[in-house]
């Protein structure tokens, strides 16, 4: 089993790197599309803005093996911005086109609360009988760092948090599996989400 972490020059690798090798998934960083087509899952992160990520994305050149990887149906797991560019458009600084794998919109967190979100907070569950669900349990606690969210509908919802708004926190669809929230840095219960991501991909 082969699962390459994406290396677009949008992430924090190194622990994301970590997050999986100890959740027991053996995992490289790598942007070789020899590696990405061998591989058995791949990982896309990010952080920072939707519109600056989105263009590191394709000066990669990563984008048809992404895609490619996708339409053979192996796994996809998004983290943070990295799920938020599997949607069709965003709105941080302007319009920007998404990868369009799932259905939607990411659009500002325009609350009362403070944002960014970050911190912690618990998961609700909506699929309750999704497999990435398997080790956890409702008001579990994870970590999130971001200033939009997912305005989508309800079909590949798994998983959401309350931030004043419902934000979904793990979402799915056939082979794609996503957080908002790291769970690289989400302690045990982020470990217990990839262990039982790890079985879904054998």
């Amino acid at each position: 089993m082969m699962n390459v972490i994406l290396d677009y020059d949008s992430g924090n690798l190194d622990s994301v790197l970590r997050g999986f090798e100890k959740a027991g998934i053996p995992s490289i960083i790598s942007k070789d599309p020899n590696m990405i087509k061998e591989a058995k899952s791949l990982v896309l992160p990010g952080v920072g803005a939707f519109g600056d990520a989105m263009a590191a994305l394709k000066r990669s050149g990563l984008i048809p093996s992404i895609l490619d990887h996708v339409n053979r149906g192996k796994y996809l797991f998004g983290i943070c911005l990295g799920m938020q560019l599997l949607y069709e458009v965003g709105y941080e600084h302007g319009r920007h086109e998404g990868l369009g794998l799932l259905k939607g919109e990411i659009k500002y967190l325009d609350i009362s609360l403070k944002v960014p979100q970050m911190g912690w907070n618990t998961l609700k569950f909506f699929d309750i009988n999704h497999p990435i669900l398997k080790y956890i349990k409702p008001d579990d606690y994870v970590y999130f760092v971001h200033s939009y969210y997912v305005n989508s509908s309800l079909e590949e919802l798994i998983a959401y948090t309350s931030y004043e708004k419902l934000i979904p926190a793990i979402v799915g669809s056939n082979h794609i599996i996503a957080t908002q929230f790291h769970p690289e840095k989400s302690g045990q219960t982020g470990e217990n989400i990839l262990k039982a991501y790890k079985e879904m991909i054998l």
